[in-house]
């Protein structure tokens, strides 16, 4: 069973903010943490949705579909998706010595998440203004 990306996105907003009456066992850190995970799975399965729509073998390898985004969705969307990608994967691992990410840190990439979400979900740009923006 698989779960929407905005349905994971809005399980990210209740780990970083609470409900007011909600008693929470977890530290303001694991719940970064937790939604972290929540956004990185979320942006995972836009990327999928997006690659499926445009060509499906491109879903079989994480890495390809990142290096080839910027030649199909552009490259602000392409330089946003990676490095969203990577400081969620960053705050998803646990280092000894190391301080969890905080709320605030998440709660940015969680308005990023978003917005990538959507580029992703309206399809690539024009062809024709990819390659005149690369000519110039």
């Amino acid at each position: 069973m698989s779960v929407s990306p905005e349905s994971l996105v809005s399980a990210a907003v209740r780990l970083l903010r609470p409900a007011a009456g909600d008693a929470t066992t977890l530290t303001p850190g694991l719940r970064a943490r937790a939604a972290a995970i929540l956004l990185r799975m979320a942006l995972d399965q836009g990327l999928d949705a997006y690659w499926l729509r445009i060509t499906p073998s491109m879903t079989r390898v994480g890495r390809h579909r990142m290096l080839c985004l910027e030649w199909y969705a552009g490259r602000d969307t392409a330089r946003r998706c990676r490095a969203t990608w990577s400081a969620l994967s960053a705050a998803c691992h646990h280092r000894t010595g190391e301080l969890p990410p905080s709320p605030a840190e998440i709660h940015s990439r969680l308005h990023e998440v978003t917005a990538l979400l959507v580029a992703l979900r309206t399809g690539p740009p024009d062809m024709a203004s990819m390659t005149s923006a690369t000519n110039t």
